[in-house]
């Protein structure tokens, strides 16, 4: 099977101007269109070429091995965190000369940063297909939008038991019910439709693409199911929206969160992008700054009049060059999107199942057969050798990166692997051929031969002994530790 890269033709998401948002907060009234509007810094105003996929930072990174050779690393871990795409690396550096206060500066560059915020929102709006009357909160990362969204839920929820912890914890401290999910797309369905129909829900919690397996649900039908209960739906777009087009007009999801990190664009911002009511009246994320109309003091009290979402749950400073690197990120993906990225993914996808599917002793992890669809990971252990070690041995003596552990889904890995830990692959924009080659070929050593190197565990972590590599190429005088949060073992 050949390394797919299709081109394809597709006009640009809106960019980030002044004019491009309808007011400082919100998509804009008109149906959204593709059109390329010219950018206040630096973003091409026309396509005059097909578009490939683009180009990340760190292609060919070269790493160490425990042997003294180097080899260019094979990053197979970009479902925790994704490099930037140059893009978006880009666009970030050219922003930092004009880098200033947002909103209430009279400055230029003050004038130019709140042009780019505000036009971001806009830029992200456009790229899930929201609502002319949705709305775009910037967040620190998805958990961040799903503990915001939690706030502002004026009922119960309800959610699957394979969810990603961000959506399994937000809600703790309300009326909150965790199901059970079966073992079939078909008998999850018809569970919820039960579920919702016996029990006033006000709001489903839903992934996108599991974190584990990369199975996704049919969204539009759980939609359907969900509104004919009067329940809205909020989307864990963190795992889908990197490799498939969320579309909340076409799907009638209600809410959807993602990650700047996941998206390729690693500056430290999310979003929550949907249904405005329940967000203008709930209590404000953060008290402070911004959020406010005005403040007064009264009988030795401050009385607040507060402002409406999103600038109602964006107190403080905001991360302008994490909602400026979502937005590249938005404008780079979107000519990709749709057919040229989930092709390249899905060829290699089946490269890695049909190759980890002929080693004696790998067993891969799935939670429903039947998933219409699937995204570019996969997860697996390896019988008699600790997933943690598999990992420790394709980093050390392969150069390959992977995750190792429970991903912050402790459930499901009890249902799946029995609580035990598993190993993580997942692909992207820059996964080759030869890298899920490389990965198979490691994987086929590990479980018939077992690594070549001394390993032990030191605090829960697998590390070679002696590990002779520089794990400080910066030159930062960093004490690297082999231990790591538990929510990852």
């Amino acid at each position: 099977m050949s390394d797919v890269r299709t081109q394809a033709v597709r006009e640009p998401l809106c960019t980030e101007t002044p004019g491009c948002a309808e007011t400082p907060g919100g998509a804009a009234a008109e149906e959204p269109s593709r059109t390329a509007v010219a950018a206040t810094v630096g973003t091409p105003t026309t396509v005059s070429a097909p578009t490939a996929l683009p180009e990340l930072v760190g292609t060919g990174l070269p790493v160490p091995l425990v042997d003294g050779r180097s080899v260019p690393y094979a990053n197979l871990d970009l479902a925790a965190s994704a490099p930037a795409l140059r893009a978006v690396a880009d666009h970030v550096a050219e922003l930092l000369p004009y880098y200033s206060s947002v909103h209430r500066g009279a400055g230029y560059a003050s004038q130019v940063c709140t042009s780019v915020l505000e036009g971001a929102r806009e830029t992200v709006a456009r790229f899930v297909g929201a609502r002319g009357d949705d709305v775009v909160v910037f967040t620190r990362n998805t958990t961040d939008a799903l503990n915001l969204l939690a706030g502002a839920v004026p009922g119960a929820t309800l959610c699957l038991d394979v969810e990603h912890h961000a959506t399994l914890l937000a809600w703790r401290g309300t009326a909150h019910r965790v199901l059970r999910a079966p073992d079939t797309v078909d008998e999850t369905l018809a569970l919820l439709r039960d579920a919702l129909t016996a029990e006033h829900t006000a709001l489903l919690a839903i992934t996108g693409a599991s974190n584990v397996t990369g199975e996704i649900l049919p969204i539009d039908e759980i939609c359907a199911i969900a509104h004919a209960a009067g329940t809205r739906v909020v989307l864990d777009a963190a795992q889908l929206a990197p490799h498939r087009r969320v579309d909340i007009a076409a799907s009638g999801v209600d809410y959807v969160v993602l990650s700047g990190h996941k998206l390729y664009a690693p500056y430290g911002a999310g979003a929550l992008i949907g249904r405005r009511d329940w967000l203008d009246v709930a209590s404000p994320y953060l008290a402070g700054g911004g959020a406010v109309r005005s403040v007064g003091v009264e009988d030795r009290t401050a009385e607040v009049s507060w402002a409406p979402a999103p600038h109602r749950h964006e107190a403080g400073t905001p991360n302008v060059l994490g909602a400026a690197a979502i937005a590249a990120a938005c404008r780079a993906l979107d000519p990709v999107i749709d057919e040229v990225a989930p092709a390249h993914e899905r060829a290699l996808l089946a490269r890695l199942v049909d190759g980890l599917s002929g080693i004696a002793g790998v067993r891969p992890l799935r939670i429903w057969a039947d998933a219409p669809d699937r995204v570019a990971v996969a997860s697996f252990t390896v019988t008699d050798v600790p997933a943690g070690l598999v990992a420790a041995v394709l980093s050390a003596e392969h150069g390959i990166g992977v995750r190792d552990g429970r991903f912050c889904a402790h459930p499901l890995l009890a249902r799946l692997a029995g609580g035990a830990d598993a190993v993580r692959v997942s692909l992207g924009l820059n996964t080759t051929a030869d890298d899920v080659d490389r990965l198979v070929a490691a994987v086929r050593a590990i479980a018939t031969a077992g690594p070549e190197w001394d390993y032990r565990e030191v605090d829960g972590r697998w590390t070679p002994t002696p590990d002779p590599r520089d794990l400080d190429p910066l030159r930062l005088g960093a004490v690297v530790g082999p231990g790591g949060a538990a929510c990852g073992h």
